[in-house]
């Protein structure tokens, strides 16, 4: 959208030391999350990428046709051509002024467990949502080959996810950045609650206190804030469409400052 691009044309960088976390939801088309990612790149120290799913959809105008894991691991790729940090990568420690901290993008996905009525089978709550009208474009553009479902394809990405962080230096906190919440908690202020299945996962309910967290970033809600967890923040980044930023005003300045704590 002209309206997003513009604003990321207008984020730099304040010293050449500076790191930015992308938290998902570049773009759709391939050649828009390279421009995109590329132009970043050039910009600061580095790049720290999570993917969204916008960028995992397949989409009838993208001339990369690839679906599912194959499309993860051409954009993982993609963006190492770009010196971009991925959830593949050995995870880069940020030398901060008060404490040095390890960077884990993260990949986990989700698998329908953030149910507004947790006494609902994952398909009868689906169901429920069709009937409401409510239903996230993944079930037509984000394809889980090879897995058998989206369900399958998160458990084995948190599978994968837990042995990498926990085999982290715990001398180093750990600033975990995801597309999706790790915690069902921000999905409550969601105005369809039938949405938050489409938001994460239960796995991973308990990572930021299993390993060593300093603070989790992530996006995808659309709706900006710094929220406490057990004593761990959370930071939600999204930027949103035009027509949700322009409604709110942006109230903070993009990118936002996750290190050092701006409070402090």
């Amino acid at each position: 959208m002209a309206d997003n691009r513009e604003i990321v044309a207008g984020i730099r960088p304040t010293s050449d030391r500076d790191w930015l976390l992308v938290a998902g939801d570049v773009a759709e088309i391939s050649t828009e999350i390279e421009s995109t990612m590329k132009a970043l790149a050039d910009r600061f120290s580095t790049v720290v990428w999570a993917p969204g799913n916008h960028e995992l959809w397949t989409v009838p105008h993208d001339p990369v046709r690839l679906r599912g894991e194959e499309r993860y691991r051409h954009l993982v790729e993609l963006m190492r051509g770009l010196g971009v940090v991925t959830p593949e990568d050995p995870y880069p420690v940020w030398e901060g002024p008060e404490e040095n901290l390890t960077v884990a993008p993260l990949f986990v996905h989700y698998d329908y467990s953030f149910r507004p009525d947790p006494s609902l089978t994952p398909e009868q709550s689906l169901a429920r949502a069709h009937e409401s009208g409510v239903v996230c474009t993944d079930e037509f553009m984000l394809h889980p080959e090879p897995y058998g479902g989206m369900a399958e394809w998160c458990r084995r990405r948190v599978e994968l996810t837990e042995r990498r962080l926990a085999a982290v230096d715990p001398a180093t906190r750990l600033v975990m950045v995801n597309h999706y919440p790790l915690v069902s908690a921000p999905t409550r202020v969601l105005r369809y609650p039938e949405f938050a299945q489409w938001c994460g996962t239960e796995r991973t309910a308990d990572w930021h206190l299993r390993f060593p967290t300093a603070a989790v970033v992530y996006g995808h809600l659309h709706i900006p804030r710094t929220t406490w967890h057990d004593g761990v923040r959370f930071e939600e980044v999204s930027l949103g469409y035009p027509r949700e930023w322009r409604a709110r005003g942006i109230v903070r300045p993009v990118p936002r400052q996750v290190f050092p704590h701006p409070e402090r």
